[in-house]
């Protein structure tokens, strides 16, 4: 008989009897043989049955050499096993939330430290109901948060995607990219080899969604109804593609939460800052082997180093340094659109959005308004809406915990979207309160994933948005609609 663990969501009393609601999470037993092994372009993998949902991690989607586009994964033989979380992207693990010493960020966010790897970190996860069935569920792939820097599609517990799956009976796909220098340092400006070498950990991003396209359907998944979403450096990615021609098509709704931003950097004089890099280094644009060998901390100090210079000699001539962001730029093949600064991109009018921000932000200690997100969530809103051609949906996270000082900050929405509320307690205090909410939130998630519309039972109707009345959703212990 199979055993299922209890988790209480929320809890009442009226006229003397004791209504309590319940969510079954069956746990055992778990299986991982032959009937857990689904085919891929690649070959075979086999993950694990939990319960009734299928779970596979580490899944290679793509293969890359240093400063070079991403391929397509090598095929392999036999089975490949694809149980564990791959590794991550180099990065520096010291800069998660380091913030106000009075706050509880620390404590509150709990981070996963991760093994790093920079040449077999494109992996991805996937969490469905079914696999082999036939039956086409909607596909919801996570750009993780961190901005272009750091992070992982599993540095917080609160990623998983076992809960979404199993409620919307929908697949989940998380995502691990390249990263900081080896994602985004431009070397295109060289021309050559390195002509298709900029924005690679957007490039990244996109083979993530080519693989899903041409392999999710062995999960249960329907490559028709997809939809990308992340928060913070996330959201910033999902602005991104929704710039790019080569992943049009590939998804078909956007989730954008506290990542919104107005337009793309130019890298101007990326040849220097490119050129500059070999010179600290030692080395000619055609020694690829010496490139490759340089340590991932070696290389990170050199192009720091290389890129003050270049910034110092611009600005004694006069001109504005374009270089060092470490993030996407308007290259002109792989990112096309210059943002949601006058105009939504027309790449990917067709795609509805779901966009948002949380009312604390970055100010940990739960007091104040941070406006940046806000701001640029409405303007991208306005962007999108103004465009006509489908539906955008604008919310407010304003719930704040008891048991912490962090209030409504920058990521406390990620439990409840995700109805991960048992796997971050630290956050969000596991209170009836956050129960509740999480099971309205993730509901709307998972509506919007399905169709495009986040309209539920459990919330007030939410209209689409328009620049008139500016309808945004709040969530708090009672949510509501605001208009202007």
């Amino acid at each position: 008989m199979s055993k299922f663990i209890k988790t209480v969501i929320f809890s009442s009393c009226m006229m003397m009897a004791s209504c309590v609601t319940v969510i079954a999470r069956e746990v055992g037993p778990v299986i991982s043989d032959e009937s857990t092994v689904v085919a891929t372009e690649a070959g075979s993998i086999q993950g694990y049955r939990d319960g009734d949902i299928y779970t596979f991690k580490g899944i290679p989607y793509a293969r890359a050499e240093r400063f070079m586009p991403p391929q397509k994964p090598l095929p392999h033989e036999g089975i490949l096993k694809c149980r564990n979380y791959g590794p991550k992207a180099m990065q520096n693990q010291n800069l998660k939330f380091k913030g106000n010493p009075q706050s509880d960020n620390d404590f509150g966010f709990q981070f996963n430290l991760e093994p790093m790897d920079e040449y077999n970190s494109l992996v991805l996860n996937v969490w469905s109901k079914g696999i082999n069935d036939g039956l086409k569920r909607p596909v919801f792939v996570w750009f993780h948060g961190g901005g272009f820097a750091t992070g992982s599609g599993h540095d917080l517990p609160c990623y998983e995607g076992r809960a979404l799956a199993e409620k919307g009976d929908i697949v989940v796909v998380t995502v691990n990219h390249r990263l900081n220098v080896p994602g985004y340092f431009d070397m295109s400006g060289l021309g050559g080899r390195y002509s298709e070498s900029a924005n690679l950990g957007m490039q990244d991003l996109v083979k993530s969604l080519e693989w899903v396209h041409n392999n999710i359907e062995a999960f249960g998944g329907d490559p028709g109804n997809v939809t990308i979403g992340g928060q913070s450096g996330g959201g910033g990615k999902v602005s991104t593609v929704m710039m790019m021609p080569s992943a049009e098509g590939l998804f078909h709704k956007a989730i954008v939460q506290s990542g919104s931003f107005a337009r793309q950097n130019v890298n101007e004089y990326g040849k220097l800052y490119a050129q500059a890099l070999l010179d600290e280094l030692g080395l000619s644009v055609d020694d690829v082997e010496g490139l490759n060998a340089v340590p991932y901390e070696r290389l990170v100090d050199a192009v720091n180093k290389s890129t003050r210079i270049v910034n110092k000699t611009l600005m004694s001539q006069g001109k504005r340094p374009s270089g060092g962001m470490m993030g996407p730029v308007l290259d002109g093949k792989y990112v096309v659109a210059p943002g949601f600064e006058n105009g939504a991109p027309e790449v990917s009018k067709n795609v509805p959005m779901l966009i948002g921000w949380n009312f604390n932000e970055f100010d940990f200690v739960g007091g104040k308004e941070d406006k940046m997100f806000r701001d640029g969530a409405i303007n991208q809103a306005k962007m999108k809406a103004g465009q006509g051609t489908a539906d955008v949906y604008l919310y407010m996270f304003n719930w704040k915990p008891a048991g912490n000082t962090l209030g409504a900050c920058h990521g406390m929405e990620l439990p409840f979207m995700f109805n991960n509320i048992d796997l971050q307690p630290e956050m969000t205090g596991a209170t009836e309160d956050a129960y509740k909410l999480a099971d309205k939130m993730s509901s709307a998630w998972i509506a919007f994933i399905k169709t495009g519309n986040p309209n539920t039972k459990e919330l007030p109707k939410w209209e689409a948005y328009n620049s008139v009345s500016e309808p945004t959703m709040i969530f708090e212990n009672k949510s509501y609609l605001r208009k202007k």
